[in-house]
């Protein structure tokens, strides 16, 4: 963790006011520690100190901003060269590049963290107890298939060894057409899914996004696969312990969302934890619930911080926490039909000083070569002027980093004229690069 810290009494009951408890989750989530964010080069290093600072990167296929799991490192670090993120995860844009780049400096695995997630390949001896258990945890189809055709999974595993990487269309197998539209896929692309969540097969790396799909062997490195298997309760306490580091403080369904662990195996584990001295009790103003921080070390707390911040950032993917350290609601609407959506597709919540003060409906256009922004609003007790001017420039920052030359801020939303309006007459700021025009429509 790159906060400092400050020595808490181990045992004791820790007591922090609600300012406290949100300063301390900024730091433990390396959100403003009072410096500014990178000027020169950011390399793999970096990229990685990052990465350790929220633990895994959420991946999610929306792209109408771009690709989620870009952005909580942009969130942190300010514009970064993705391509250096591409090569820790293997990703590439073209077949070509990912047979150049797949298996080298390879710092990243795909696997079921919170939710699909990438996540650093040390971990994943402590995620075996979850592949040993994909009969149970595993979607239902996948678990439907790898039930009724055990065959179809062994054939599809014996592919895979043959020919890997492979893509699923590149397996022809019946298509199945449940009620759900979200799993009318082939057979080969269930029994692939079934087989990644029992960790026979791994992400090799990705194509626009598409999963090229090969064998352990051929893809994670020879000491994570030579690590030893802990023993279950032993991975789960491990888990939870980087997820109390990562949250600063948190109630037991925080620690255990942070990984989706069972709730009755969580409970078990925090118990022992605490009893063992790993975990300290704490009591937050406000908060109905008791939490935990990690013994003897409490993040210390910051006030300053700015960043827009992707649905899928660990700092809000939990809906019941963000309001409860933050007094901000959000709901994601992206699969809520048009008419019904309060704020927008893609909204974003704009983390300044120390509180959640506005959200943003945004997307982008690459053809036209703008970042739109299509709603703007201010929460209660903000000052939309003051906000207005720190938002623009953190939108500009996002445009750069982005490739897009212009700013677009539609009239939707208390905030949008004041936005509008900072957007057109904000300088560039130091450590960016010379600003395109920016207009508003």
């Amino acid at each position: 963790m790159s906060a400092g810290t400050r020595t808490v009494s181990v045992g004791a009951e820790i007591e922090l006011s609600a300012r406290e408890a949100r300063g301390v989750a900024l730091a433990a989530q390396g959100l403003g520690l009072g410096r500014r964010r990178p000027n020169g080069r950011i390399d793999a290093r970096r990229l990685r100190r990052a990465i350790d600072d929220v633990g895994l990167l959420q991946l999610d296929s929306v792209n109408v901003l771009c690709r989620s799991h870009y952005m909580p490192l942009f969130s942190r670090l300010g514009p970064y060269p993705r391509a250096t993120l591409d090569r820790l995860a293997s990703h590439a844009d073209t077949a070509a590049g990912a047979a150049t780049r797949a298996g080298r400096d390879r710092a990243l695995f795909e696997y079921w963290g919170h939710e699909a997630s990438l996540l650093p390949v040390e971990l994943q001896p402590l995620l075996r107890w979850r592949m040993a258990r994909a009969e149970k945890f595993a979607e239902k189809p996948a678990r439907l298939l790898a039930a009724e055709k055990p065959e179809l999974l062994q054939s599809v595993l014996r592919t895979v060894g043959e020919r890997g990487p492979v893509r699923a269309a590149e397996l022809a197998t019946p298509v199945r057409r449940p009620k759900n539209p979200w799993y009318n896929w082939s057979e080969a692309k269930i029994a692939l899914d079934y087989l990644f969540f029992a960790g026979l097969v791994c992400a090799d790396h990705r194509v626009r996004f598409e999963r090229r799909y090969d064998l352990p062997e051929r893809v994670l490195p020879k000491a994570v696969l030579d690590a030893p298997t802990p023993p279950e309760d032993e991975a789960q306490r491990q888990l939870l312990l980087i997820a109390a580091a990562r949250l600063g403080v948190a109630t037991e369904p925080d620690l255990g969302d942070y990984f989706r662990l069972p709730r009755k195996e969580s409970k078990a584990r925090l118990t022992e934890l605490v009893e063992a001295g790993a975990l300290d009790p704490a009591r937050v103003e406000g908060w109905s619930a008791p939490a935990y921080v990690t013994a003897g070390r409490l993040p210390a707390p910051v006030r300053e911080a700015r960043a827009l911040l992707t649905p899928f950032d660990p700092l809000v993917w939990s809906r019941p926490r963000t309001e409860r350290v933050f007094g901000f609601r959000h709901r994601i609407e992206l699969y809520t039909p048009a008419a019904k959506r309060v704020h927008g597709y893609y909204v974003l919540p704009f983390l300044l000083g120390d509180g959640l003060v506005a959200r943003i409906d945004v997307k982008s256009d690459r053809a036209a070569g703008v970042l739109r922004v299509l709603g703007a609003f201010a929460e209660p007790g903000a000052d939309p002027g003051a906000v207005a001017v720190q938002l623009a420039d953190e939108l500009r920052l996002l445009a750069r980093w982005l490739d897009l030359e212009d700013v677009s801020v539609a009239g939707k939303g208390d905030l949008a004229g004041k936005l509008a309006k900072a957007v057109t007459s904000a300088q560039e700021p130091p450590h960016t690069h010379t600003a395109g025009q920016v207009h508003q429509p």
